[in-house]
């Protein structure tokens, strides 16, 4: 059974997830991915202990030996994913893709000195070409084709966007261009891939020492522990288990899978239905990737783009997060209690107190926490973590590594980070556009002017733009773009500049199970084997938290920690709590019994209501209208009650 769900969950993987569709009959080229991963990832343990090199070059050692396995590992085709062996033709593509990058660390001098000044060679603008087009395919190959394309779109804009209305600018030809994005720190070495090649791997791989360690199995079962006995216990489980879980991955769909594999099945046989099972762990995972502290690959990148140490963005994280699996949860609440889906019993349920004899095993994300708040670098941080979590894989015989097992782990770090670099450095070229054409600034401006200088308006414009680019970007490049072109537009109204990037951060994420394009939604339906639209939709019913906490914490930033006190955060989180009560259960139509049509609209209206910011005459209005609803379901449920007892006696008079 286990190899099954295991051989089901690679399925669903290479189906929904791009990066997961790679060769797994390598035949003799085994060796090539296990040097060059092997390889990757000791540079980035190297260069972390000894200081990174110069921009340029660690970028192009770090993009260039990632290609190189892309190209390796993932076929043209998904066709081609059965036949065993690597063709000669994406050999060469490997060869030439590193070739392309090294060659910035062969002439790395003149590029960046001479060049400049005499201008480039040639060959550079060969290599230059060579570089970009063999990066578009591996990102085509290892994340999807849209990035690609808007990668594309954006370079023909740079080409001819010249007489382009609003949006027009002086133009490059193609030699410029090219010897810009490839050769220059603001394009494809800008910021993403600069980020990539120090802290985003590193904690990547800290991920997958964890995983070695058996952190996402205990996850698991100190979920179920903690809320498996609980009315529709199985779902609250799959919350509490993707939260835990999300504070080492930062994919949804990987998510999904690897937790959906155990607790849809467990979801499904306790009574709920297999769109729901599948809809409760696919929004569960999708909001891993805002769960302090590790998040999402787009976090470290945040910090750099705001100047808010990473320590911080945790911190800030936090609240938005822990109301987004709250929103969730109580969805599942609700769900559960309309259709009477009862707990697991108690001896179908891990042990807690023999979970709590295993507590070391979360002494990694504690040290990588501690060290963080102690003002250390993210480097300085997961370094600690990485070898604190190995010398406990040692403690156990289950998870101590031989040194063929090690070798792998240091190769599946290498894995796990290739489709993070590939978007990384496309959408590169996306910013690198934007900022030579001036194009960032000609966006904000136009959404300012379409909105009609409304700020509700525009924030609606910049959540659309953010969902519409989430159907085809990874949230990493997602929020690359939308932080360079929407982000600058709410700043235009005072926003902090951490709410407006939380912001589109937020909605880059719930793209995941928006439909019609909702890939941690479809894999949760491959899982379940329910319809996948349906899946969907009830997925952005039970995440429906998602929609409408960035609105409130950027009217109100103080839920962002912006100018925070005791005596300012509480009244308003409050508020947002109750807040989301109301909804989910107008949304579930059901709270303290099943809702009327009309007792639905005033639950929304009381929920709206609370979560509105920094009025406190407006939240009171709220509660007022949800204790109402309260004290008449209440009284509806009495009267039921004494109704069936009614007929239960006259049942037993009559006999």
């Amino acid at each position: 059974m286990a190899n099954e769900a295991e051989k089901l969950s690679q399925e669903i993987l290479a189906k929904y997830d791009a990066e997961s569709a790679y060769r797994t009959q390598l035949g003799k080229w085994g060796w090539a991915v296990l040097f060059l991963g092997v390889s990757l990832t000791l540079f980035h343990l190297y260069t972390a202990l000894r200081g990174p090199y110069v921009s340029l070059i660690q970028g192009a050692i770090h993009l260039g030996t990632a290609l190189g396995l892309i190209f390796i590992l993932y076929p043209a085709n998904k066709r081609l994913l059965q036949r065993p062996g690597v063709t000669y033709y994406d050999l060469l593509l490997a060869a030439l893709a590193m070739f392309s990058n090294y060659y910035i660390v062969w002439h790395y001098e003149r590029l960046t000195t001479k060049a400049i000044i005499l201008g480039f060679t040639p060959l550079d603008m060969v290599v230059a070409t060579l570089g970009i087009l063999l990066l578009l395919e591996a990102t085509r190959r290892s994340v999807g084709l849209p990035i690609v394309i808007i990668a594309l779109v954006a370079m023909a804009y740079g080409l001819w966007g010249r007489g382009i209305p609003y949006f027009g600018h002086a133009g490059f030809d193609w030699n410029r261009l090219t010897t810009e994005l490839f050769y220059s720190s603001d394009a494809i070495f800008g910021i993403p891939i600069q980020i990539s090649s120090t802290y985003i791997f590193l904690f990547l791989f800290f991920g997958v020492m964890l995983t070695r360690t058996g952190i996402g199995q205990y996850f698991n079962d100190l979920a179920f522990a903690a809320t498996g006995r609980f009315t529709g216990g199985t779902a609250k489980a799959a919350v509490v288990s993707s939260a835990l879980q999300g504070m080492i991955s930062g994919s949804s769909v990987a998510n999904t899978v690897s937790s959906g594999i155990f607790t849809i099945p467990m979801m499904k046989r306790s009574g709920f239905s297999p769109e729901f099972a599948a809809a409760a762990e696919a929004s569960s995972s999708t909001g891993g990737q805002i769960m302090p502290p590790i998040m999402g690959a787009a976090a470290f990148i945040m910090a750099e783009y705001t100047g808010v140490p990473y320590s911080e963005i945790m911190l800030i994280a936090l609240i938005p997060a822990l109301l987004y699996f709250l929103g969730v949860y109580l969805g599942i609440h609700f769900e559960a209690k309309k259709f009477g889906i009862l707990g697991l019993p108690k001896d179908q349920l891990p042990s807690l107190r023999a979970l709590l004899k295993r507590v070391d095993l979360l002494l990694p994300l504690v040290v990588i926490v501690v060290l963080l708040q102690q003002g250390f670098t993210p480097t300085y941080a997961a370094l600690w973590g990485i070898g604190t979590a190995y010398l406990f894989s040692l403690l156990r015989k289950e998870t101590r590594m031989s040194f063929n097992q090690l070798l792998k782990t240091l190769e599946e770090g290498a894995r796990t980070a290739l489709s993070v670099i590939a978007a990384c450095a496309t959408a590169g070229i996306i910013v690198g556009i934007v900022v030579l054409t001036g194009l960032g600034g000609k966006i904000a401006g136009g959404i300012l002017q379409l909105a009609g200088g409304n700020f509700l308006l525009i924030m609606f414009f910049t959540m659309l733009a953010c969902l519409i680019l989430g159907m085809g970007l990874p949230t990493t490049a997602n929020y690359v773009v939308t932080s360079a072109m929407a982000a600058p537009a709410m700043m235009e109204f005072g926003v902090p500049v951490i709410a407006a990037h939380m912001f589109v951060f937020y909605f880059g994420i719930v793209a995941d199970i928006t439909p019609p394009v909702c890939l941690a939604a479809y894999a949760g339906a491959g899982l379940a084997k329910a319809n996948p639209l349906k899946t969907g939709m009830i997925s952005v019913k039970l995440a429906i938290a998602a929609f409408i906490i960035p609105f409130v914490f950027v009217y109100n930033p103080v839920l962002v920690l912006e100018g925070a006190t005791a005596a300012t955060l509480l009244p308003p989180l409050l508020t947002a709590i109750v807040g989301m009560i109301a909804i989910s259960a107008a949304i579930a139509g059901y709270f303290i019994g099943t809702t009327s049509l009309l007792q639905r609209l005033l639950l929304i209206v009381s929920g709206l209501l609370l979560v509105y910011p920094d009025r406190l005459d407006i939240s009171l209005l709220g509660a007022v209208l949800l204790l109402l609803v309260g004290i008449v379901q209440h009284r509806q449920q009495r009267q039921g009650t004494g109704k069936k007892e009614q007929s239960q006696t006259r049942q037993v008079s009559g006999e």
